[in-house]
């Protein structure tokens, strides 16, 4: 993990993924699941444009990912719809 002093620790999304494995924060993580909670997950850290890609300050997304509460196999798509009534 870098030093807590200097300026940011900017990574790609790819290379977050990778060193939160690394560093042991999550267990596994995929690049596509880093980049589905930055677009849409507001309490995600800023990120900004590098290229064609985006990049985020390491040190601000360890704690984001720590406390995040991981939701493995829900369905997500039948969230908000109102229950079936019974016939």
């Amino acid at each position: 993990m870098a030093e807590a002093e200097g300026g940011p620790d900017m990574v790609s999304l790819r290379e977050l993924a990778r060193r939160l494995v690394a560093d042991g924060v999550v267990e596994r993580i995929t690049h596509q699941r880093v980049s589905q909670l930055a677009k849409e997950d507001p309490d995600f850290p800023p990120t900004v444009p590098v290229g064609r890609s985006r990049a985020v300050d390491y040190r601000a997304a360890v704690p984001y990912f720590r406390t995040r509460t991981s939701r493995q196999g829900q369905r997500t798509d039948l969230k908000g719809r109102p229950p079936k009534a019974a016939e």
